[in-house]
């Protein structure tokens, strides 16, 4: 029974990230140590459907606009950049929905917990077999692979005559393949600098046999049964707003973490850090570079979003406008950890500090595919002299 006057809408997806914000810093070092989420953490995030702000609506999922996403993101990675970085990968995972059986999407997101996890492509094949696909490989950096409970793979498919099935671009098609977790064996291959949390680790299975219902590829947003904007965007462009958000995050908690740090510090031979006019004039600027990249990327979003189409997927150009607004936040958050780190001297080298898992995540971060330096070549290249062959992602 709602009461007359009384909302009974559930706060929007970043107040109901920023009120996790408390319980995910008091968990942070126990994240990094066990590389997993601990009770009750996990439930009260699956129980604010942070995992499932792509989610299309049918299946019970959020479906929200995808600056709302990235603040979202960005919001718990102040917090946890592991747990930032996990969330946007299970939500860029739920994006595989729109592309398989409805039935088969059920069967996955039909239990509330319900979660996928995978690992890029690789030089493994999925054999097509009757009614399905046999699987047998390893794939790797598997973020999220202890929260899940379905497993994907990618690679292309060798027909029984022994050639490749090819897409309608004339090129082989990848396509992505969904078993329960339990049809795989977990590789523990994750030991790094930063992002530990993530335990972004390998898996293996071996001739695990996957109808063709639970299949789908995610290079043709045209062939998605699940219309409109957001499903419009590639998902490609998606993941990189992901790893925007986190870097945002991590940066925006760094700066932040500075910003109280100089107020009380006085470094040998010194003047206090808020008094020194150098390092007011750098925190100005570093406010400035995460802020106006922030700025450009959430316009970028929302006038794609208000021009896309509910069927065809968005053109080259915008695509371009998407991945440069995404390469760009990234730098940026790079760029003022940088700063940050420096700026803090000795306070920053310590572990338990504000400073340095964030510098280490952001710094493991950098290194990932979405932040190229080449991403500013491709842009400039199709820029100056378009996209003949339709292929930018």
């Amino acid at each position: 029974m709602n009461v007359v006057g009384v909302s009974t809408r559930k706060p929007d997806p970043v107040t109901r990230a920023r009120a996790l914000g408390p319980a995910i810093e008091a968990a942070a070092d126990e994240i990094e140590a066990t590389q997993d989420f601990p009770e009750p953490l996990l439930t009260a995030l699956h129980d604010a459907k942070l995992f499932r702000l792509l989610l299309p609506r049918v299946l019970g999922g959020e479906e929200v606009e995808p600056w709302v996403y990235t603040a979202a993101v960005e919001e718990i990675a102040r917090h946890d950049g592991s747990l930032g970085w996990n969330m946007f990968v299970a939500n860029s995972s739920a994006l595989i929905a729109p592309f398989i059986s409805l039935e088969a999407a059920r069967a996955i997101y039909g239990d509330p917990r319900g979660l996928v996890s995978w690992g890029p492509p690789n030089q493994h094949k999925l054999a097509a077999a009757p009614g399905g696909y046999r699987v047998t490989g390893q794939w790797h950096f598997s973020s999220g692979y202890r929260q899940a409970s379905w497993i994907g793979a990618h690679g292309h498919v060798v027909e029984p005559d022994g050639s490749l099935r090819l897409n309608r671009f004339g090129r082989p098609t990848v396509r992505t393949v969904l078993m329960p977790k339990s049809a795989t064996t977990p590789i523990h291959d994750w030991d790094t600098l930063g992002m530990r949390g993530t335990a972004s680790e390998g898996y293996a299975c071996r001739d695990v046999f996957v109808p063709e219902a639970f299949s789908g590829t995610r290079e043709d947003p045209s062939l998605r049964r699940d219309r409109g904007p957001l499903y419009a965007f590639t998902m490609q462009g998606l993941y990189a707003c992901g790893v925007a958000a986190v870097a945002l995050g991590l940066a925006r908690a760094m700066l932040d973490a500075f910003i109280a740090l100089a107020a009380g510090k006085t470094p040998r031979y010194m003047t206090r850090l808020a008094d020194s006019p150098t390092v007011q004039a750098d925190v100005a600027r570093r406010e400035a570079d995460i802020g106006s990249a922030r700025a450009w990327l959430v316009e970028i979003l929302q006038d794609v979003h208000a021009r896309a189409d509910n069927v065809a997927p968005i053109g080259s150009a915008d695509r371009v406008k998407v991945r440069l607004g995404c390469t760009q936040a990234i730098h940026a958050a790079e760029k003022t950890a940088d700063w940050v780190y420096k700026a803090a001297g000795t306070s920053a080298i310590f572990r338990g500090t504000p400073f340095e898992r964030r510098f280490r995540d952001l710094h493991t971060l950098s290194q990932q595919i979405q932040a190229r330096e080449a991403h500013f070549e491709t842009v400039g290249r199709i820029l100056l002299n378009g996209d003949p062959d339709g292929t930018f992602l």
